[in-house]
């Protein structure tokens, strides 16, 4: 767990340069943070996570290296961003070491606001309504994620700790057809934000 003194700390690379499956649990209550090219600012708390790895027949990697898929496959510490079903996009962070492909998906945030007339905790409850929300697209595919640039992570505060594993589900993947039976996917219990399936 991370203590007081870490409030607003930036998820660093050499932190996420573990497997997906570490660092995905470890992701849970840490904050995504998104600067807009207005320089407007969004935050939401990670409540929502998957993994994908190596030997991982869902993973994008899984066959081979390609132009679509070469960033996962790079340093930690990268956003991997896709398209699916030609109009949702998903954002991953790029983990583990160079040349080791590995992601964490995040499927769903806890924002701190949201515009008038939405719900907040349904705002950004999955993986295509978080990129929406943030405005995440194929341009933001490979960014550095530090302060500075678009995206960027920080690590949990003193308020945001998990109380144990009691507090986090561990569970099988959704909206896949393989690797199905992989228990990869975490979220913090009871929380309204997660993506419904």
């Amino acid at each position: 767990m991370v203590n007081s003194t870490v409030f607003n700390q930036i998820v660093e690379p050499n932190w996420l340069a573990r497997p997906a499956t570490i660092v995905a649990p470890l992701l849970l209550g840490c904050v995504l943070v998104r600067q807009l090219p207005d320089g407007r600012v969004i935050r939401g708390l990670i409540v929502e996570t998957e993994a994908y790895a190596v030997g991982d027949p869902a993973f994008h990697a899984y066959k081979r290296r390609s132009d679509r898929n070469s960033v996962v496959f790079g340093p930690a510490g990268r956003s991997y961003v896709y398209l699916i079903y030609g109009i949702y996009h998903c954002f991953n962070v790029v983990t583990d070491v160079d040349g080791v492909p590995s992601a964490v998906l995040i499927r769903a945030l806890q924002l701190e606001s949201v515009p008038d007339g939405e719900n907040l905790h349904r705002f950004a409850a999955g993986p295509g309504k978080l990129c929406l929300a943030l405005q995440i697209d194929r341009s933001l595919n490979g960014s550095l994620l530090q302060p500075g640039e678009a995206l960027w992570l920080e690590h949990r505060s003193s308020e945001q700790q998990l109380a144990g594993s009691d507090s986090i589900v561990q569970t099988t993947r959704i909206g896949i057809s393989k690797g199905v039976d992989l228990p990869w996917r975490w979220y913090i219990k009871n929380c309204a934000a997660v993506s419904r399936f």
